[in-house]
């Protein structure tokens, strides 16, 4: 049971430190988790491991890819919800992932009405959406020198969803 619970914490929560200190998720750490996560499946599952491993792995990519392409979430993110969904299954990281993308609205809606800055953002939006809409060019929806608090870390809700996860609240 640890490895379907402790382990996918304990990964999380070494990339939220990466991410806080270095704003990345280091790609050293996620060969090792990726390594490892595989290594514990083959052990627990046999061959046939693999195939769980990666079917679990694949659903953020295909689930987030999107957001990745417009740069509204980092590869790091994805890479580290891939791993944990080699570990816990596909079933259970789409648990997760809807998990994480709630706890992040939510931290969004937070620091939105915090700032006192909602209008300023949902025109930033239109006005992205906009743009890419008439020129066909994606550009990243991040810009340098927005506030820190316009762009917060989304290590932090997925560590949050794997934590929630490992409780048993789904």
């Amino acid at each position: 049971m640890f490895f379907y619970t402790g382990i996918p914490v304990m990964m999380a929560a070494a990339a939220v430190v990466m991410d806080l200190r270095t704003a990345r998720v280091d790609n050293g750490w996620i060969l090792f988790c990726m390594a490892a996560g595989l290594a514990m499946r083959i052990l627990a599952n046999g061959i046939i491991g693999v195939f769980w491993y990666f079917t679990g792995a694949l659903i953020p990519v295909v689930l987030l890819g999107w957001l990745f392409v417009f740069r509204m979430l980092g590869p790091g993110d994805i890479k580290l919800l891939s791993v944990i969904g080699g570990i816990i299954g596909a079933g259970e990281i789409v648990k997760c992932i809807l998990g994480a993308m709630f706890i992040g609205a939510a931290i969004s809606a937070a620091l939105l009405i915090s700032n006192g800055n909602i209008c300023q953002r949902f025109l930033y939006l239109w006005s992205y959406i906009c743009q890419t809409a008439r020129t066909g060019k994606r550009k990243p929806y991040y810009q340098k020198g927005m506030l820190p608090l316009e762009n917060f870390h989304f290590t932090v809700p997925v560590f949050l969803s794997v934590l929630l996860y490992a409780g048993g609240v789904y």
